[in-house]
């Protein structure tokens, strides 16, 4: 399938901003079952300063403001063709070693009621079986929801508040398939939707690394593994480190954030 993406990132400031940098992850790459067809990234406001991979094999953009601006867009345009795999991608590659990816972080440690949820969901069978009955258990316990969007919520806090973004549901997936042994990641991406073009956000998932398989992909909050409608961008430890975009500034302006993102079929 043939994916056309503009994805336009908007952010303005109270007052001029002195000096800003911002890592700029929304360049996929090439890859078994994805080609990159054309893909070009416009910075209004700044400039990119240099571009490299990171550990994880991410494209990255350094972008920098310029000095008192008020305003910085980035504009993503793209064409992506992309086969069904029924998500699976393959070997690790990358820059760091599999068992990293068992590892913990801020947003994915381990609580008393994650281990309850693990301690409830199925654990036999195959790794395939464990992994999709997780996923639909993560889902049962922690309905899709948009009544919260904090990027910072934990995987407890997740179950705390007990519903949560597609973001939230890799996180809470992630911390029990390595609890599980599984190496597991966060990936961003799009997500080319059945029923409309235009969308507020990109999509996030989960990927947990399977004997004899590799990297399988796991939407959570879709149900479903990933298919041709989606396009894979970065992966991290978690979204921190797979972020579509992060960075600092100096000063105290305010700052607001306006997204147009539209994915269809070419």
């Amino acid at each position: 399938m043939r994916l056309r993406v503009e994805h336009k990132t908007h952010y303005t400031y109270n007052e001029p901003v002195p000096y800003a940098l911002q890592q700029v992850r929304l360049r996929p790459k090439s890859r078994p079952g994805q080609t990159i067809v054309d893909w070009d990234i416009e910075v209004r406001g700044g400039q990119v300063e240099v571009a490299f991979e990171d550990e994880h094999a991410n494209s990255v953009d350094l972008v920098s403001f310029t000095p008192g601006e008020t305003e910085i867009e980035i504009i993503c345009r793209g064409t992506v063709d992309v086969d069904d795999h029924n998500g699976v991608v393959g070997p690790q590659g990358g820059y760091v070693p599999l068992w990293l990816f068992q590892r913990s972080t801020d947003l994915t440690k381990l609580g008393p009621q994650l281990e309850a949820l693990i301690a409830s969901a199925k654990q036999d069978g195959s790794p395939l079986e464990i992994l999709h009955g997780l996923s639909a258990h993560i889902l049962t316990a922690v309905p899709y929801s948009t009544d919260q969007s904090a990027a910072d919520l934990t995987a407890e806090d997740v179950l705390s508040a007990g519903h949560g973004v597609c973001q939230d549901h890799a996180h809470v997936f992630i911390t029990c398939a390595r609890a599980l042994g599984f190496p597991a990641r966060y990936v961003s991406g799009y997500l080319m939707m059945d029923d409309r073009i235009d969308q507020d956000a990109t999509h996030a998932w989960a990927e947990a690394h399977v004997p004899e398989l590799g990297w399988v992909g796991f939407d959570i909050s879709n149900g479903i593994s990933p298919d041709a409608r989606y396009i894979r961008v970065a992966t991290g430890l978690d979204y921190r480190g797979a972020a579509p975009i992060s960075g600092l500034r100096f000063g105290k302006a305010g700052e607001a954030m306006s997204v147009a993102l539209q994915v269809q079929q070419q």
